[in-house]
């Protein structure tokens, strides 16, 4: 599964974990991905897409 959200391609960074001696190694920040059925109403469907928490929050909410 890709680490990519498909509304903004957010995806994974690379930074360091440091330790209590202040040792630095290698790792990986992935984004906050959900699967959600968003509902399109020019096709009339609602396919399954990977967002991040931040577009889920900043999307129009149905009335």
């Amino acid at each position: 599964m890709s680490k990519f959200c498909e509304k903004c391609a957010k995806g994974p960074q690379v930074g360091n974990t440091v330790s209590h001696s202040n040792r630095k190694t290698l790792r990986r920040f992935n984004p906050n991905l959900f699967k959600k059925r968003i509902f399109d109403p020019a096709t009339g469907k609602a396919p399954l897409t990977k967002l991040c928490a931040k577009c889920l929050r900043t999307m129009a909410k149905p009335a």
